[in-house]
């Protein structure tokens, strides 16, 4: 078994390493349109804070655009980010279960999401309730691999993953979605976006529940429900001042052994845009972001909200060919609820600076962050990417960046537990990676080597059980992407290899794999879209001491896509069509968390394609 698996990823490994050969065939094909350039090139903001191309960015970045989103019609957004270049996921169960997502090989409350430039997350655990969130109302995803620190502050230490709505543009497009599925699942969902006139506006609302599948086995099925909505509003004055606001909120129930949860999930922001000069631009964003949750289980009843107030300032100059870009940045968490918190909040402030220097064939890209957080003192991050046009199709490019993971409330202050002395985990890596771009081909290879100090682990010291900075942590990692359109096929792939090690023993991190495969495959066919996806994961292990080992897997997943008159069209998606049984996450008692098996899903939808 264990060289008939050796062998699959050595096939893998061979046709991905290909594909930059098969590359140099296409660099003479004129007749590639702009669309596919953008597809294949597009452009990324996450990276450096302003438009570039993600050749021009200097990062690992991959792009999850609307079309991809589309084909998909993923069910979770963990499905859509699972096997993804450097993403790793791990699920508590299916639909609406705890969620851990891991960028390159980092701890899950390492990796910081975004949605319209506002930060999501729990200020208690310290990590994002990704489970809580439907993919259909997001217009494109980016993945920024590698730290962000100098540019978003604490948490970013393996990426950032922002998520963007609808803006709206030109007619009004009004769009509704029904279908549903295995396991008693329903969805619905139905939007409006346009614009006229300078101003431009989006709404959209969706609801999906389902029976849900067993948890653990024997438990019984564990049902969920989101019901989520989302409004854009904004306008364009003949000065090229703007203002808008934006909110997102996301509410509903979610059943595992023992109990249930009514959650909220929501961002909203207000922002104003000024071009005060020709070369300087600056901009303003008050925001707040809330994650809420009425716990009902067996170790008794509780209620936990945070809130998150955040206003950020940030001035663009263009200089010729050269960008600079420098901010401020205050923030303050609040905890209320059931639970007496020894501190109810804490406040951050910040400034930050950003040079994107073109010095053609040579690009330098640099920045630095100070950070003063009234929990655990000051942190300095900074950032340093040179890059390198090789010729017209290849970039090289080596980076070097520094992070750190703040302490949430749990660990600084939950009674009886929390360690108000903690330190902030931090740490730095270097990258080292190059990518070539062609009309309608693109891969991107990558590898980085990670040192992370002062992890936070729950250990006994002075015979106090609690958390304490003991921890260090190296990982290293190579990382392998392309992606082609050629007449009517679609093709994007991954391979993903992560050594990661904690230094202190030894062993493996927890619950995240080290080796991965996706491959995706879509094919037009007139009025038909057919296609499939191929996710392939090695083991991993439950505990820090390596001894609860889960298996590998490998999932096939299918679709197809009929538009059978103008603006309707009809999708049907196969889930897990093996109908593997596996698991990524154990409980206490060592029974595995349960993903569901074999799935079908269909939709009818209208609006524009």
């Amino acid at each position: 078994m264990r060289t008939k698996t050796k062998r699959q990823w050595g096939l893998a490994a061979l046709c991905l390493s290909a594909m930059p050969w098969v590359a140099q065939a296409q660099t003479s094909d004129e007749d590639a349109e702009a669309r596919t350039t953008l597809d294949l090139n597009p452009l990324v903001v996450t990276a450096t804070l302003a438009p570039r191309t993600a050749n021009e960015s200097l990062a690992s970045v991959t792009v999850i655009d609307e079309a991809t989103l589309r084909r998909q019609d993923p069910v979770s957004l963990t499905d859509l980010l699972r096997g993804q270049p450097g993403v790793d996921v791990s699920t508590r169960g299916a639909f609406g279960k705890d969620s851990s997502v891991y960028i390159r090989g980092t701890n899950s409350d390492s990796t910081l999401l975004m949605i319209d430039g506002i930060q999501l997350r729990s200020a208690t655990t310290g990590s994002p309730a990704w489970q809580f969130l439907d993919p259909r109302l997001f217009q494109r995803a980016e993945i920024v691999r590698g730290p962000r620190g100098s540019l978003y502050g604490a948490d970013a230490v393996g990426g950032v993953i922002q998520l963007f709505t609808p803006e709206g543009e030109g007619a009004p497009e009004p769009s509704i979605s029904v279908g549903g599925g295995s396991f008693g699942t329903q969805r619905y969902s139905a939007g409006l976006s346009g614009g006229e006139g300078g101003t431009r506006y989006s709404f959209a609302g969706s609801h999906f529940s389902t029976d849900g599948t067993e948890v653990v086995r024997g438990e019984g099925d564990k049902g969920y429900d989101n019901t989520t909505g989302f409004a854009r509003l904004s306008h364009t004055f003949d000065s090229g001042a703007e203002l808008g606001v934006l909110g997102l909120r996301a509410r509903g129930n979610t059943e595992f052994v023992g109990g249930n949860t009514d959650y909220v999930q929501q961002v909203a922001g207000v922002y104003g845009e000024l071009p005060v000069t020709e070369i300087w631009h600056s901009r303003l964003m008050l925001s707040e972001a809330r994650d809420e949750s009425d716990n009902i289980d067996v170790f008794g009843d509780s209620i936990i909200d945070t809130r998150t107030r955040t206003a950020r300032w940030e001035n663009t100059l263009d200089i010729g060919p050269h960008e600079l870009i420098a901010g401020a940045e205050y923030s303050e968490d609040t905890v209320s609820g059931t639970t007496a918190y020894e501190e109810g909040s804490r406040d951050n402030s910040a400034v930050f600076a950003q040079g994107l220097l073109d010095f053609s064939p040579v690009a330098v890209q640099a920045g630095l962050r100070w950070d003063d957080n009234e929990a655990f003192g000051e942190e300095l991050t900074g950032s340093l990417g040179l890059g390198y046009e090789l010729d017209d199709y290849h970039t090289l490019r080596a980076s070097y960046g520094t992070a750190f993971k703040a302490p949430s409330f749990n660990q600084l202050y939950f009674p009886g537990f929390g360690n108000p002395e903690l330190d902030a985990e931090t740490s730095e890596t270097f990258e080292l990676g190059i990518r070539g771009q062609y009309r309608r081909l693109f891969w991107d290879l990558a590898a980085y080597h990670t040192d992370a100090e002062d992890q936070i682990a729950f250990t006994e010291q002075g015979g106090l059980l609690a958390p304490f900075n003991v921890d260090e942590a190296r990982i290293r990692g190579v990382e392998l992407s392309t992606g082609a359109e050629l007449d009517a096929w679609t093709l994007q792939a991954a391979l993903t290899y992560t050594d990661h090690e904690n230094r202190e023993t030894g062993n493996r991190l927890p619950r995240r794999a080290s080796q991965s495969l996706r491959l995706d495959v879509d094919r037009e066919l007139g009025e038909w879209l057919l296609g499939g996806s191929w996710i392939v994961q090695n083991h991993r292990y439950e505990d820090v001491d390596n001894e609860e080992r889960l298996p590998g897997f490998g999932l096939v997943n299918l679709r197809a896509g009929w538009q059978f008159a103008p603006l309707w069209s009809a999708r049907l998606t196969l889930e897990n069509v093996l109908d593997k049984e596996y698991a990524t996450a154990r409980d206490f008692s060592g029974s595995d968390f349960l993903n569901a098996g074999r799935a079908a899903f269909v939709s009818v939808r209208f609006g524009a394609q």
